[in-house]
């Protein structure tokens, strides 16, 4: 066991004035099977590089232990896997390797094969595998199951549920409830360190912003009605102090019998009382103000999102029958897959279930395919299909259908925001509008789009989407990278307006709540 100590880190890249950190310590046990989850932007792959010592920073970071980090960089990936393992680290050992991979139930022989052979679950754990091989070595783990299959994140979680000493980047909810005993998360303002699981930190995140959100309506209530105290107070000491002097005063001292000299010691004492109330009512509105000003600071808000389906007249806009999708192999052979049979009614979310490579995305773009060659591209309010789905069956499209696509790949997304806006026919400030709603920053519009973490990337073809009136949405692993809180928005928006959906989706309790149907490939 050893402490990994934070103090007064503060951080900003080159040429950027914002601190993605400014003044943060806490501390954190190697032993710990810590999570870590932070809305997108926020600096979660910053921090991990920044204890890889990969910049320069303000502060101290302070740890015995050495760190290693997944995924490692593979630049040639017609190597095997045991040659990749061999130059990045000389001094492995084999049969711990194969130990790790036995517990991630991979056979051996991924070792012998070309990593680009490899399945990203495959890629997944043999980094795994070598990393959890290097017994003295504290890891850190960046979003390791983003496109893998429901069976590949089982695996890994159940894989990193035997292990410690690690911190693990993930906005998988499933995976922190059932990975991590402590979980460290990346406020508005500050770091906090909680104990327990992503649910532990959660509820106690509620409970403590509902505390603070009735709180701060107390105090709102306490400070204007100290401010008409105060008001009425120095009201009356001015009504007051001007009957020391003048006929009036004499003629009220006259009456009961008293001198002017001691009226007016009368009424400066009176005034003098009053005026001290005043200011007490004053330095305990000052106070409430201190004490509002405390509250709210991380707090995360969600604004509704808006979304405008089309109904099409057709009950069922797409239909597949026997459809097989098939490739050309590299040594020439077709590979052909599993024929599909299943259809999409109005109002449905249909979600695509089934391990990787099994031809889920491809089914996507066979759909998407079918509705450009019968009414032309410009229904299909999507990128253009860089290549053609081969496929044998039947996909019956609905006349005049319009569809919305959100690809998994986001290496296309470059340039300005106004660019892409532009370039979709989207309404600009419709479009912001809704990057804002899902936590872009104003500072985030000026940038290029290849400087935007992978969560932000994500949210731009989101937001696109839901810009676009469509009859039927097609989204393919569109939530990863995308944070908890934006999850959840977008799972409140689909629930509300029930959009027709055909869906690629392993995020386990978004297609809990969303699914409709799922089709098993």
């Amino acid at each position: 066991m050893s402490l990994i100590s934070v103090n007064n880190l503060t951080f900003h890249y080159e040429g950027s004035s914002d601190n993605i950190f400014e003044d943060v310590s806490f501390q954190i046990d190697t032993d710990w099977k810590l999570g870590f989850t932070a809305r997108n932007g926020r600096g979660k792959t910053t921090f991990l590089k920044l204890l890889m010592g990969e910049y320069e920073y303000k502060g101290n970071i302070s740890h015995i232990k050495s760190f290693d980090y997944f995924p490692f960089e593979v630049k040639d990936k017609e190597k095997t896997f045991m040659e990749i393992m061999e130059e990045m680290y000389p001094e492995y050992e084999l049969w711990r390797v194969c130990k790790e991979l036995s517990l991630l139930k991979v056979d051996e022989d991924i070792l012998y094969r070309p990593f680009y052979t490899l399945s990203n679950g495959e890629q997944t754990k043999a980094m795994l595998a070598v990393l959890f091989s290097q017994e003295s070595k504290f890891l850190l783990i960046d979003e390791p199951t983003n496109h893998l299959d429901v069976r590949g994140k089982e695996s890994i979680r159940d894989y990193l549920k035997q292990k410690k000493g690690f911190i693990l980047v993930s906005h998988d909810r499933d995976l922190l409830n059932e990975c991590i005993n402590h979980i460290l998360v990346i406020n508005k303002t500050n770091i906090e360190v909680y104990k327990g699981n992503f649910s532990t930190w959660w509820e106690e995140k509620k409970r403590k912003d509902n505390w603070e959100q009735e709180e701060n309506e107390r105090l709102k209530r306490d400070i204007k009605r100290l401010k008409e105290s105060a008001k009425i107070k120095e009201e009356w000491a001015d009504n007051i102090e001007s009957r020391k002097k003048g006929k009036k005063a004499a003629e009220e001292a006259k009456k009961k019998g008293a001198s002017m000299k001691g009226r007016r010691a009368y009424i400066g004492e009176k005034t003098r009382r009053m005026e001290k109330r005043r200011k007490n009512l004053e330095n305990r509105e000052e106070r409430a103000i201190e004490e509002k000003s405390g509250l709210l600071k991380n707090l995360e808000t969600t604004e509704d999102l808006k979304l405008f389906p089309l109904q099409h007249y057709k009950d069922v806009p797409v239909s597949l029958s026997d459809v097989c999708i098939y490739y050309e192999g590299p040594d020439g052979i077709r590979k052909n897959l599993g024929s599909v049979n299943f259809e999409v009614r109005n109002g449905e979310c249909v979600v695509l279930s089934g391990k990787n490579g099994c031809g889920k995305s491809s089914v996507l773009k066979a759909v998407i395919q079918a509705v450009e060659e019968k009414a032309g591209n410009e229904n299909v309010q999507s990128l253009s299909l860089t290549e053609p789905i081969h496929y044998t069956g039947t996909i019956t499209t609905a006349g005049g259908i319009k569809i919305s696509y959100v690809p998994q790949d986001t290496s296309h997304l470059k340039g300005s925001l106004m660019e892409y806006a532009e370039k979709y026919d989207l309404n600009l400030s419709s479009f912001l509008m809704l990057l804002r709603k899902l936590d872009l920053g104003r500072e985030q519009f000026e940038k290029n789009m290849e400087d935007y973490s992978g969560g932000q990337k994500k949210k731009v073809l989101i937001a696109r989407s839901l810009c676009e009136q469509a009859h039927l949405y097609i989204w393919d692993e569109s939530l990863n990278f995308i944070d908890v809180f934006s999850r959840i928005q977008i799972e409140e928006l689909l629930m509300k307006y029930r959009p027709t959906m055909l869906l690629v989706e392993h995020d386990a309790e978004f297609v809990k709540k969303i699914g409709t149907k799922i089709v098993k490939l």
